[in-house]
Formats: structure tokens, sequence, C-alpha cells
């Protein structure tokens, strides 16, 4: 069995990875614009895009799940979706998102919440979107059920995650730079050495791209996607749940 196959969920204890991500949250933005060299913006774009084509009416809303600082969620707003929330176990970062919004004159919602058991009643969102957080959910398919729960028929989930990576020639010089130079970066930057460790090592834990196509079929969500981003190194799912 891979290590892939066996690991269920994140591979540290919630309140650890809450902990961590309170720790980070000063140089959290800068982190991960350095990690995808600055990909990310892209990225947030292309998923914003598929989140509003899900919109059928003023009222409909967007749910974005381990929010972090909010960037998700603010990009989901600029492409005109009238209702976003964003959700953390992190109060360190729900109170930057927060920051952040007010600085901007942004009307996004910040909540402190898990994304295991979210505050919202069946199917009231039209999409519910996760960006390199579905690694730190305890068990990733009960993270993918309640996500599709939470989205009305017709609706989506969106997750964005790094992934294990195998290219033949380029996994080396990647994986030196992701497990060896990336977590330095993060001390110098941080101070936070094992917080930056803890990312590639989640890496390599989580499933394969393959495999979590699986978990959201499993979830009961149609029509799956799945979309290589960062020459392979990240991988965009996409679900439909059924009419």
């Amino acid at each position: 069995m891979s290590s892939s196959q066996s690991q269920s969920g994140a591979i540290s204890s919630k309140d650890d990875v809450q902990q961590m991500f309170d720790a980070i949250v000063p140089r959290y933005d800068l982190m991960n614009h350095i990690m995808t060299f600055g990909m990310d913006f892209r990225w947030r774009r292309i998923m914003a895009r598929i989140a509003s084509q899900t919109l059928t009416g003023p009222s409909d809303f967007v749910v974005d799940v381990a929010c972090g600082t909010g960037d998700v969620a603010f990009a989901i707003e600029r492409v005109g979706v009238p209702l976003v929330t964003g959700l953390d176990y992190s109060s360190g970062m729900i109170a930057e998102a927060q920051r952040k919004a007010k600085k901007r004159g942004s009307e996004v919602n910040f909540i402190e919440g898990d994304g295991m058991d979210m505050p919202f009643k069946d199917g009231v969102a039209s999409a519910a979107t996760i960006s390199f957080g579905m690694r730190n959910l305890p068990d990733y398919a009960a993270g993918v059920r309640e996500m599709a729960r939470i989205v009305r028929p017709g609706g989506k989930v969106i997750c964005l995650e790094a992934t294990p990576y195998d290219h033949p020639i380029l996994k080396y010089p990647f994986n030196f730079y992701f497990y060896r130079v990336l977590p330095v970066i993060g001390k110098l930057l941080t101070g936070k050495y094992e917080a930056y460790k803890y990312l590639p090592d989640s890496v390599r834990h989580f499933p394969r791209p393959n495999e979590l196509a699986q978990t959201f079929r499993d979830a009961g969500l149609e029509d799956v996607q799945v979309v290589m981003l960062g020459f392979g190194s990240v991988a965009l799912h996409v679900g439909t749940k059924p009419l």
C-alpha cells in the first residue's frame, strides 16, 4: 500500500495544525508567493472563475473552506460573486483576513470554524472551495463529504492542492527545492522551520490526483475533472453535485 493510500488525513493533529498556522500569519502571504513563484495569483483567479459559474441568483453564496488570510475569498468576490464566506480553524488567520477585508473595503464574511463540521445547512452554497487546505483536514474523505453537503444540487466542490510530484526528470530539482531549500527559506523569513518542513512532508503523504478524484466520486460528486498546474506539482479538482 502506498503512503498516500495509507494516509486518510493530516499528518499532524488538528490542534497542532491550528497552532502552527497561528504562528506563521505575519509572513504567510509572502511565503505563498515565494513557494509558488507567484503562480498562486493565477491559480486563485482560475478557482474564482469556476466558482462564479455556479451562480444562479443574487442570493447565491460561495464558501471558501480553510480560507487562511482570505486571498481566494477576495478573488471570488472580485469576479462578481455577491456573497462570500471564508471559514478557517485558525483564529490568527481569520483575524488577519478580517483586517485585510477592512483595509480593502471588502464585504467577504470571515468566520472561525471547523471545515469538518461547518455551520451551514445542507445545500445552501452554490460552491465550496478549498485551496491548499485539504492536506490539513483530519480526514480527507470526510472533508470532501462535508463540502459536498453544503453545496446545492448543480453546485461545485473545488479543491486546489499540492500533489506528490513524480515527473521522471523534474522531480529531482523540484524535490530538492521543496524538501531541502523551502524549509530553510521559511525559517529565515518566519523563524518557523518546522512549519515549512510540515508542508512538504504533508504533500508526500497526500493522495495522488486520481485517488483524490475517486474520493470526490465516493462523496457523490459527478463529472469530476482534474487539471494539473504548476508543471504538475498542483492539482485542481472540480466535482459537481448531482441534480
